[in-house]
């Protein structure tokens, strides 16, 4: 079943473009893990102020290999700049 992970990233207003720069720069690393689909990095617009970092995987299970295999203090930095991360989990029904 796919499935889709979706990263709210709330930031300090002013760094739109770095926050931009560095997932254009990142999304080419996750382009070779096993199950992956595709990438997708959300601008808000209207109605919400994060990002949405929008990730489609073939399998919960290969999504889950690639999460435990990148560096899990890959956020650590991104709190001490003002920045926090939620990560969402779902199974496409259709």
């Amino acid at each position: 079943m796919t499935f889709v992970n979706i990263t709210a990233l709330a930031y300090p207003k002013g760094m739109e473009a770095e926050i931009e720069q560095r997932f254009a720069a990142r999304k080419k690393g996750v382009d070779q893990a096993e199950g992956f689909v595709e990438f997708e990095l959300l601008r808000p617009v209207e109605g919400e102020d994060r990002y949405f970092v929008i990730t489609r995987w073939d399998s919960r299970e290969n999504y889950q290999k690639w999460s435990d295999a990148r560096d899990t203090g890959a956020h650590a930095g991104d709190e001490r700049r003002g920045m926090s991360v939620d990560v969402f989990g779902f199974d496409v029904v259709d």
